[in-house]
């Protein structure tokens, strides 16, 4: 049966682009540099998700836009060699544009850096809105970059649901009053995600048109 969903919003990073390794690697430079031999793989995890101004200002306060300056530089040298795409998102989002669902990214990213991963994996005519970091005063879990996509696709909260990879997204949904999918392939791990009690588990993107009603 169909359901009454016709407007998708997508996290960008960890959800529709694989840029896990890209930020591990960015933010193991960054503290290397800041404080040499303090941070392992495993300690960064949850950095990913939070904006670069929560991370770096619960570490240091004072030398925040310094960090986040030495951060970008590195990833965006780095963008193009690291980032990879995730089985099923190309293919899943060409069916949904087809089928005449409104389409938008919603991300914690900055705007100019979420054009360059957008464009890379060539995903850029399937989006009618991309609403960024530098878009809106409150980032998610808060409802605002939601509620702001959704004006501009003249949409409604329960006519749209909210895809990512992160408890930001899964709560940024709910506190918004969009259905909510959680992405299996989250880096941080399935159960980790399930917490948060997403209303669908995504094992591929493809799962995504069973569950509007599309296969």
């Amino acid at each position: 049966m169909k359901s009454n969903i016709n407007t998708i919003l997508f996290d960008l990073d960890g959800t529709l682009i694989d840029t896990n390794e890209l930020i591990i690697s960015t933010y193991l430079h960054t503290l290397e540099k800041y404080y040499p031999g303090n941070y392992a793989r495993e300690d960064v995890l949850p950095f990913l998700g939070p904006t670069l101004h929560e991370v770096f200002g619960n570490m240091d306060p004072d030398r925040v836009e310094e960090m986040v300056l030495e951060y970008r530089a590195y990833n965006i040298a780095n963008h193009d060699l690291m980032v990879k795409e995730f089985a099923g998102v190309v293919e899943t989002l060409q069916i949904l544009k087809e089928k005449g669902y409104k389409l938008g990214i919603v991300t914690t990213k900055r705007h100019d850096v979420a054009l360059k991963g957008i464009h890379l994996m060539k995903l850029d005519t399937f989006f009618d809105v991309v609403v960024a970091y530098d878009h809106v005063k409150n980032v998610k879990p808060d409802p605002e970059p939601i509620y702001f996509a959704l004006e501009q696709l003249n949409s409604k909260p329960e006519e749209a649901m909210m895809v990512g990879d992160n408890y930001h997204d899964v709560l940024a949904g709910k506190n918004a009053g969009t259905k909510t999918a959680g992405v299996a392939w989250t880096i941080k791990g399935r159960e980790y995600l399930a917490k948060y009690e997403p209303d669908y588990m995504l094992e591929n993107m493809s799962d995504l048109l069973t569950i509007l009603g599309e296969k």
